[in-house]
């Protein structure tokens, strides 16, 4: 079949794009086993189908297309745009990430010279930013089970990737994963860790923000491995520890002084990343904002404006809806969340619940008074315009 030309489409390969639209995965499914539907056709814009399913937050169909061969990279749109950079306008974190792991370029620039995170970000989708910033593929990552296979290390594969950023959800993801519940294999994972976060660094194009991001990572990694060495209760211990709450107002002190120990600790002090990170925790008191997770988290994701989405407490999930029953002042993912950090929490679940009420009961007085004061300029001001005078009581 020739190569496919701008607005050159069969009335299959027009069909295919309205079911598209319309989402319907099995009929799209059975359109593309026909051989006049060509999987990179083009519309008049340049479009491919991928990029009409990725623009409609249509994940299956995404999928679909991917399966029968769709070219992730397709640069044929008449404004330079690409699949990933419809992903990104789209707010759909799942198909930005499969638009990534399908092997997407993230320095792909269209018409207007922008990226796929810098569209992302013009149109607040932010989340979808976060996502390419933070995404390491795992072609990258071969380089490093290939390292250590040539050098007669063995390395547990296939690794985990997670976009996790929390301590407590790093731990978690160990716990929960038998390989790297194993000492030495742990160990291994945090040393390619390091392997990466210092080719950021003495690379040509420095990568200061996924240099700080893999040696936090290795801290954590290292701190699990210490916990397996030398306590009985495996990694409950450190779980415990971190999500257990400061007496009186339930502020995570362990964890605050663990991240700002794991910042302390990079070992590039030149990095400007660094020192900006220093400037902004040095002068807080712990227990004060904003906390360095808070700083980090900023410092690697990118400063974010007004966020619209709770997190949990316990795992730092955001989009969290669950509230505390009693106290109605923590969130959290589910029940399991909640009766994971319960042992702290009841601590100073009381109080809170006292501190709410108490808040509550002064913002009903103030709006009463506002009410009666504005009842009282209504009054005035109309007897006023009837030529009444006025009474004073």
């Amino acid at each position: 079949m020739s190569a496919p030309k701008k607005g050159d489409l069969t009335d299959t390969e027009k069909e295919l794009l309205l079911v598209i639209a319309a989402g319907n995965v099995q009929e799209a499914s059975r359109l593309l086993g026909s051989k006049d539907v060509r999987v990179n056709c083009l519309d008049e814009y340049g479009m491919t189908p991928l990029m009409h399913a990725a623009y409609k937050g249509k994940a299956d169909m995404c999928k679909l297309l991917l399966q029968h061969g769709a070219d992730v990279n397709c640069n044929e749109h008449e404004h330079g745009y690409t699949a990933l950079m419809f992903a990104g306008l789209s707010g759909k974190t799942d198909i930005t990430w499969m638009m990534l792991d399908a092997g997407a370029e993230t320095d792909a620039v269209n018409s207007v010279g922008r990226t796929a995170a810098q569209m992302a970000a013009f149109v607040g989708q932010h989340d979808c930013v976060t996502v390419i910033n933070n995404f390491f593929s795992r072609a990258r990552l071969d380089y490093y089970t290939i390292y250590m296979v040539s050098t007669n290390r063995s390395f547990p594969s296939p690794v985990p990737l997670s976009h996790c950023f929390l301590s407590i959800s790093i731990v978690m993801l160990v716990k929960e994963n038998p390989l790297l519940m194993d000492v030495e294999a742990l160990e291994k994972c945090r040393k390619v860790v390091e392997l990466i976060c210092e080719k950021c660094i003495k690379q040509q194009d420095m990568n200061e923000v996924l240099a700080m991001k893999m040696h936090y990572l290795s801290c954590v990694l290292q701190k699990c491995g210490s916990f397996l060495k030398e306590r009985q209760d495996k990694l409950d211990g450190l779980i415990k520890s971190l999500l257990k709450g400061r007496d009186g107002d339930g502020f995570l002190v362990f964890q605050e002084k663990f991240i700002r120990e794991c910042i302390r600790k990079f070992p590039y002090c030149d990095a400007t990343l660094l020192q900006q990170l220093v400037r902004s925790i040095a002068p807080v008191e712990i227990g004060s904002d904003p906390t360095a997770l808070s700083v980090l988290t900023q410092a690697i994701t990118g400063q974010v404006g007004f966020m619209d989405a709770d997190f949990c407490t316990a795992c730092g999930e955001k989009g969290a809806e669950k509230r505390c029953s009693i106290c109605k002042m923590v969130i959290y993912c589910d029940q399991a969340c909640q009766k994971l950090q319960w042992f702290s929490h009841k601590k100073v679940c009381k109080m809170l619940q006292e501190q709410r009420e108490k808040h509550e009961a002064e913002s009903a007085s103030r709006l009463q008074k506002q009410a009666k004061a504005s009842y009282h300029d209504n009054t005035l001001a109309l007897t006023c315009s009837l030529g009444m005078p006025h009474i004073s009581f």
